[in-house]
């Protein structure tokens, strides 16, 4: 079951969740899928979440091991939060450990200016 779409722009991965909720029912697939791509040499990803209306504790573990499969290789940047979802990172103080922008634009925008 197919949780993300991918598109390449120039040496990055933009990779959008296509589900609504990205929970518990569908992390294990989506964390399944993102180690696919970094395994495969995609370390400079933009995750966007415009789609995703809800991440509870399993979602944000999946996008943290993400994260931590990058490591120091490349960057994971995270666009196209809505208000609710953003409260999730917010509380578990995950918009501190993140690079967030407003739009998928955004975040590749700041990836060429590096």
């Amino acid at each position: 079951m197919a949780t993300i779409t991918t598109t390449k722009a120039a040496n990055v991965m933009v990779v959008t969740v296509t589900e609504k909720r990205l929970d518990a029912k569908i992390a294990v697939s989506f964390k399944d899928e993102m180690a696919s791509l970094i395994n495969a040499g995609e370390t400079t990803v933009v995750l966007d979440l415009s789609n995703v209306g809800f991440v509870d504790s399993s979602g944000l573990g999946a996008i943290v091991t993400s994260l931590k499969l990058i490591g120091r290789k490349g960057d994971l940047l995270v666009a196209g939060v809505k208000d609710d979802v953003m409260t999730m990172f917010t509380l578990t103080r995950m918009d501190r450990v993140f690079q967030m922008f407003p739009t998928t634009d955004d975040a590749l925008n700041s990836l060429i200016a590096k």
